[in-house]
């Protein structure tokens, strides 16, 4: 199971990669893996505002449907477009090809709940 140093995470089980003016969401390898195999997902539409812990999207696989939680508060500004084409890239390239949505954060004070790499490691290991 891999777990990125440079990133943060949520209970929810998405990856957050915080940059200058932007973060970008996806889901992690563990949520990838127990899902099995993405066959479809759904992202909301640029310009549209995201509300921490909402639901912004929905992954579906053979086993389930489960929704993607937004990990900060702001506007979408970028949706990763080719899953819409490739949603099996969830499942081979989680956090490189298929990061989900770049948000425009409205409140950086929310990145204080951002799980750390351990933190979310010990997470899964709960699970």
């Amino acid at each position: 199971m891999e777990f990125p140093d440079e990133l943060k995470y949520t209970e929810e089980h998405e990856w957050v990669l915080v940059e200058d003016d932007s973060v970008t969401v996806g889901i992690t390898d563990f949520a990838q893996d127990a899902l099995g195999d993405v066959v479809f997902v759904e992202l909301p539409d640029v310009g549209e505002m995201v509300e921490l812990g909402k639901p912004f999207g929905v992954v579906e696989s053979v086993k389930a449907v489960s929704d993607i939680y937004a990990p900060v508060s702001g506007e979408v500004i970028e949706i990763n477009e080719a899953l819409t084409d490739e949603p099996e890239v969830v499942n081979s390239s989680p956090y490189e090809d298929a990061w989900m949505i770049k948000i425009k954060p409205s409140n950086p004070e929310e990145f204080n709940d951002l799980l750390s790499v351990d933190e979310y490691r010990a997470l899964t290991e709960e699970d």
